[in-house]
């Protein structure tokens, strides 16, 4: 696939897998839209606090966090998982939206719950938690505690 070539590939799962860098994320994710992938099915974000030793290919630096974004090519019948390392020091990677604006919700979602930011977003703010909500409630590093909750009719 000429849209990919420079970049390290490999398989993750029996899907075929390309890897970026927050660098080179927006220009590869270009080319992959102009390469027949025009559906973005998903995006998500891992934090990988607890296991920074993991198996990434040679050429690859683990990050504590990685934005995996899955893409479909109709035309090819062919999927694709492109996966980026998100330094934790500077959490920031382009914002997809031009390209797919379906992608809205979900770096909304990523940056709710992992503090990962995407740049020319056009309404980065949070999703699930309320706009004062303190830190990020999926870093593993967050403080588990409870909220409580008030129930109807209870005094």
């Amino acid at each position: 696939m000429a849209a990919t070539d420079g970049y390290i590939t490999g398989d993750s799962r029996g899907q075929a897998t390309v890897f970026a860098t927050p660098s080179t994320y927006l220009k590869l994710m270009k080319a992959l839209l102009d390469d027949t992938f025009t559906t973005c099915s998903d995006l998500c974000a891992v934090d990988y606090l607890d296991f920074p030793q993991r198996a990434v290919p040679a050429g690859v630096t683990a990050e504590r966090f990685e934005v995996a974004v899955n893409l479909l090519s109709i035309a090819r019948h062919e999927r694709l998982r492109v996966r980026v390392e998100v330094p934790a020091a500077d959490p920031v990677l382009p914002s997809l939206f031009d390209l797919w604006p379906g992608t809205e919700a979900m770096e909304r979602e990523a940056y709710d719950m992992f503090g990962i930011a995407f740049e020319g977003h056009p309404d980065l703010t949070r999703i699930l938690m309320p706009e004062d909500w303190d830190g990020h409630p999926l870093r593993k590093d967050y403080e588990i505690g409870r909220i409580p909750v008030q129930f109807k009719g209870v005094s």
